[in-house]
């Protein structure tokens, strides 16, 4: 009679997954872990949504100046004192980006040095205001989490988890509303000028939403993420897709899925939130960029 061995990896395989399954199930017990979840799915979602104007556009400077003018508004809400620095970051942002806007419009000042002035400026007045009035003993550390996100976003309250989702429906709304302004602004802005619309204020609005993501995106990615967490979507649809719709619901696909499984990998793996989420965008881009050759080929 023939002897059979027990595979002992077959064994250890089970104990793995029920150990991995019970730690899952574990883990989603906790409203944070939920809160966390919903917060950075509502914020992936915005920021997919506009990411694919603003590269089209070559608006994605707009993105990265905001995203350091949002860490001096921090600083100055730490000095402050303020508990939530939202009332501070939210106004010098949106009006950073009114500023921003009509500086890089200005013949004697383009885009380029516009965004050098103010990114530079508001992260050298951020870090001296940290440094003359520091909110704790651990500037160093204080400076790298408003930098590269923190793990404030696995200690949300419900009230924190309200407003992300209010500003996030106005985004939507918003961008829904005036889906075919955007998008004409964005492939053909001198037509719909000749044709008698404002293209300027289409613009503005561009440039508000933006900022409103830009704010609720600090606590996930950081102020130096935030613009990675914008672009990489729309580039990686980009690859694949050429249509406008297209590109924006494989965009938001993407973007969702990368931000899901990136905060799910930083539980489980105590890895940060922010770094986690971006390097899975990039991962997905190569991915993209791979398919993309095989079906110019087919093409």
């Amino acid at each position: 009679m023939r002897t059979y061995r027990k595979n002992p990896w077959k064994g250890r395989k089970t104990g793995l997954t029920n150990e991995f399954m019970a730690k899952l199930q574990l883990y989603f017990s906790y409203p944070f872990v939920w809160y966390a979840l919903i917060v950075g799915l509502l914020i992936a979602l915005c920021s997919s949504l506009l990411g694919v104007t603003l590269v089209l556009k070559r608006f994605s400077y707009i993105g990265d100046g905001l995203s350091h003018v949002a860490f001096g508004a921090m600083a100055i809400a730490g000095v402050l004192g303020l508990t939530n620095n939202m009332y501070v970051v939210l106004p010098i942002t949106v009006i950073s980006a009114v500023l921003l806007l009509r500086t890089g419009q200005n013949a004697k000042i383009n885009g380029d040095a516009a965004i050098a002035m103010i990114s530079v400026g508001a992260l050298a007045v951020g870090y001296m205001l940290m440094n003359l009035f520091p909110s704790s003993a651990n500037i160093s550390g204080d400076v790298c989490t408003t930098l590269f996100g923190s793990t404030s976003i696995l200690t949300l309250k419900p009230e924190d988890v309200i407003l992300c989702i209010i500003m996030s429906v106005i985004v939507i709304a918003v961008f829904l509303l005036f889906y075919h302004k955007i998008f004409a602004v964005t492939f053909d802005e001198n037509f719909i000028k000749a044709a008698g619309v404002k293209a300027e204020g289409y613009n503005l609005l561009i440039a508000i939403i933006t900022a409103l993501i830009i704010v609720l995106a600090m606590n996930l990615v950081g102020s130096l993420l935030i613009s990675a967490l914008i672009i990489f979507p729309a580039l990686s649809a980009m690859r694949v897709f050429r249509s406008f719709r297209s590109v924006i619901i494989c965009s938001a696909v993407i973007s969702v899925i990368c931000a899901g499984v990136g905060i799910f990998t930083s539980i489980m793996a105590g890895t940060p939130v922010g770094s986690t989420i971006v390097v899975t965008d990039i991962a997905v881009f190569f991915i993209f960029c791979i398919v993309s050759l095989f079906t110019r080929r087919k093409a």
